[in-house]
């Protein structure tokens, strides 16, 4: 810590010394600096603003197709209408900058220069900034103010130019797409009649080939189903009997009329005929039917039993009958559906590509068709455009900040360089004398002898009677007036420039 505050107290101390030349220098630098500052001329800025409905000048025709409505490319639109050659040469002529175009290179280089000068800056959507400096302020005012003249004028002659070719441009587009669009048709309708029976309906529905597998199928079901129910017919009827036993009273008597007689035992068994032995209800009916015989044995003497036909056995006879005609129906129904699948398969093996290609010619008659309604579309909308233009302002325009004249000088910044180059000479003063402190080789206390390891027997201070007080006391003097006289000469100057442009 000593250390650092012994190399402190030297440094400062061999700058206190060489204060006369950080002085100088500083004196230098600033009248340098000072000289180039105020030699540098004015440049003067007009300014306008402008608000321009740019999805006006685009027009809603081109919306989505070919530009999106973003900032930047309003700013683009907007630059390209307003620093288009023929604006910036009309401009040129409007102007003062006429007189200094000697020849076609001069107006080469003044169009260049004049475009990428003029500046249009975008602060909102569609609110814009048009700038341009010059040395001279008129000249400034002018550039903007014919810009804006121009594209004022210009603007309502471009829209309907715009929108006449704009319009052409569809008509034609149209035309090709139409063109193209019924040769896709022929195309398409061809290749369906040629592969009808292999390719799916318009409204994507089955095509034949499908509904022959399906058929086929169903149709192999059913047989199975049929064969299932011939089966068990067949079985029933082998468990039926073909006659059934029947008694009849001679001369009719009443009583085997009656409930519970033999008439009832005869239904009894005609039932029991369709069913099973081991049925409960053949149990029972069979034991009901015995019970009826007991009760009706007296009056039943001199009773004729006989065989009659089976009516269920009839009936199985004429379903198993109905069985095997529908199964021979169904055979040939097969027979015939599984040839006509063979047929289109065998078809549809013959062309392995043939759906592809089917998509193809599909997708591309989509894409022309909604191309095609697109532009229709976009057509009829040029027309509502065209008949607003014709009936109402369709681009929004309005100078919202007129220019002026500018009073005060854009660039330089004399204020912050008069006092930027009064720092820069301070310290390059103060620089030049540290790096000259470097090649200092003297000693300026007592330790820095003794750590040359020289034997040091003592120091003498400085007699303040060897330098007069008065002497001493008139170099600060000298010191703090060249001092204040470079402060001096940074105030006044400041105080130049602020009246100069009307703040004093």
């Amino acid at each position: 810590m000593q250390e650092m505050q012994a190399l402190v107290r030297r440094y400062l101390l061999g700058l206190w010394r060489r204060r006369w030349l950080v002085l100088a220098l500083a004196w230098v630098f600033c009248l340098a600096g000072w000289a180039a500052t105020f030699a540098i001329p004015n440049q003067y800025e007009a300014n306008a603003r402008l608000y321009v409905d740019a999805d006006a000048v685009l027009t809603p025709l081109l919306r989505g197709v070919a530009l999106d409505n973003t900032p930047a490319n309003q700013l683009e639109i907007l630059q390209r209408t307003l620093l288009s050659r023929p604006n910036l040469e009309k401009l040129i002529s409007k102007t003062d900058l006429e007189l200094s175009v000697g020849g076609p290179a001069e107006l080469e280089n003044m169009v260049q220069s004049l475009a990428s000068a003029i500046h249009i800056t975008p602060q909102t959507r569609n609110l814009f900034t048009i700038s341009y400096r010059s040395t001279r302020p008129k000249l400034a005012y002018d550039v903007v103010q014919t810009v804006l003249s121009i594209f004022i004028e210009s603007k309502a002659g471009n829209n309907r130019t715009d929108m006449e070719n704009a319009r052409l441009f569809l008509e034609q587009q149209i035309g090709q797409y139409e063109a193209k669009l019924r040769a896709s048709e022929a195309a398409r309708a061809e290749f369906r009649s040629k592969y009808l029976d292999i390719l799916p309906d318009d409204k994507g529905g089955a095509s034949h080939l499908d509904t022959a597998r399906a058929q086929v199928v169903g149709l192999q079901d059913s047989l199975k189903q049929a064969q299932l129910r011939l089966d068990l017919a067949t079985k029933q009827l082998a468990e039926t009997q073909p006659t059934i036993a029947a008694e009849s009273q001679p001369g009719g008597g009443g009583g085997g009329d009656a409930a519970g007689g033999p008439k009832a035992c005869q239904d009894y068994q005609l039932a029991l005929a369709s069913m099973t032995e081991k049925n409960p209800t053949v149990i029972r009916l069979r034991a009901q039917c015995d019970e009826a015989r007991k009760t009706h044995s007296g009056g039943g003497r001199g009773a004729v039993t006989h065989s009659v036909a089976n009516p269920v056995y009839e009936k199985l006879k004429l379903q198993i009958f109905d069985l095997q005609a529908a199964i021979a129906s169904l055979n040939q129904q097969i027979t015939d559906k599984t040839r006509d699948r063979d047929r289109l398969e065998k078809i549809a093996r013959a062309q392995p590509g043939l759906m592809a290609r089917y998509t193809d010619i599909n997708r591309d008659y989509d894409v022309l068709h909604k191309n095609y309604d697109e532009l229709i579309a976009r057509r009829e909308a040029m027309r509502l455009a065209a008949a607003a233009d014709t009936e109402a302002e369709k681009v929004k325009l309005r100078v919202v900040d007129p220019p002026q004249v500018p009073q005060v000088p854009a660039f330089p910044n004399r204020v912050l360089l008069l006092s930027a180059v009064l720092g820069i000479g301070l310290a390059g003063g103060v620089g030049v004398a540290f790096v000259l402190l470097q090649f200092d080789t003297s000693f300026h206390s007592l330790d820095e002898l003794r750590r040359m390891e020289l034997p040091v027997v003592g120091g003498i201070s400085l007699i303040a009677a060897v330098v007069p007080l008065r002497r001493r006391l008139f170099g600060l003097a000298s010191f703090a007036c060249g001092v204040l006289l470079l402060g001096a000469a940074y105030g006044g100057l400041l105080l130049r420039i602020l009246a100069h442009n009307g703040f004093a």
